[in-house]
Formats: structure tokens, sequence, C-alpha cells
């Protein structure tokens, strides 16, 4: 499972928008946001890459 430290979560929306990306390129994937922590945790095939630029493309910034 990788880790990513996410600025520019606060609500569901974030949540939704930031786990649709993902799986957008992998449908299997397994996302878990903690919105507080500013944690998103991805259980994928792909690679970190490909997971930071899914999210970035949403507007957030990955620390």
């Amino acid at each position: 499972m990788q880790t990513f430290n996410v600025t520019g979560m606060t609500c569901g929306h974030c949540e939704r928008a930031v786990t649709e990306a993902i799986r957008s390129r992998d449908a299997d994937a397994k996302v878990e946001v903690d919105l507080d922590a500013g944690v998103v945790k991805v259980d994928t095939h792909l690679d970190e890459a490909a997971i930071r630029e899914a999210i970035e493309e949403e507007g957030y910034q990955i620390r």
C-alpha cells in the first residue's frame, strides 16, 4: 500500500474526486482517504507517478 500526504482535501467531494481519479486508472484500486490527517492510502498496481498524477490533476498538492 502506498501512502501520500495530500493538502487541500476538506470534504466528501474531495474524497470522492481523489478516489474516482485513481479508480479511473485502476478500477480495482483500494483507496482510503483520511481527510483529517490529509492522507491517501492506495493499494493498486499503479506506480507512484501515476497515482501522483491522478491526484494532482484533481487540483490537490502532494507533500
